[in-house]
């Protein structure tokens, strides 16, 4: 069965975690280089243009350079990386709109295997 997300028209913040998400986990350490994961750039494509993206990380700020001139290179459109995250889970809070909207949304992907859900919009 196919996993669908059903969203709101509303822009949206986007917020993506590196390895082993978008980019082959620890590539840039154990391959030398990073590696964009089979799907991510044209998902990103897709991305509309008034929507935000931040991407997070648990890198320290020495691969900051080396990191965006990787995405930049390969297209990938982001407003803010936060580096040195901690390494445990990523929790998002948020409220629930009077219409009933749940303003925060999760979706976890098997590591190195970039599958995001079909997204429908609501009209």
């Amino acid at each position: 069965m196919e996993n669908r997300l059903t969203l709101s028209t509303l822009p949206k913040l986007w917020i993506f975690d590196l390895d082993g998400t978008i980019l082959k986990h620890n590539g840039y350490k154990t391959e030398g280089e990073d590696s964009l994961l089979p799907g991510v750039r044209e998902w990103f494509d897709r991305i509309p243009k008034e929507d935000r993206i931040l991407l997070v990380t648990s890198r320290t700020e020495e691969y900051r350079g080396r990191t965006t001139d990787f995405l930049g290179k390969c297209g990938i459109r982001y407003d803010t990386i936060l580096f040195q995250a901690p390494l445990g889970e990523r929790i998002v809070v948020n409220d629930r709109k009077p219409s009933g909207l749940d303003m925060a949304v999760a979706v976890n992907v098997d590591r190195d295997h970039f599958v995001m859900p079909v997204i429908s919009r609501e009209k």
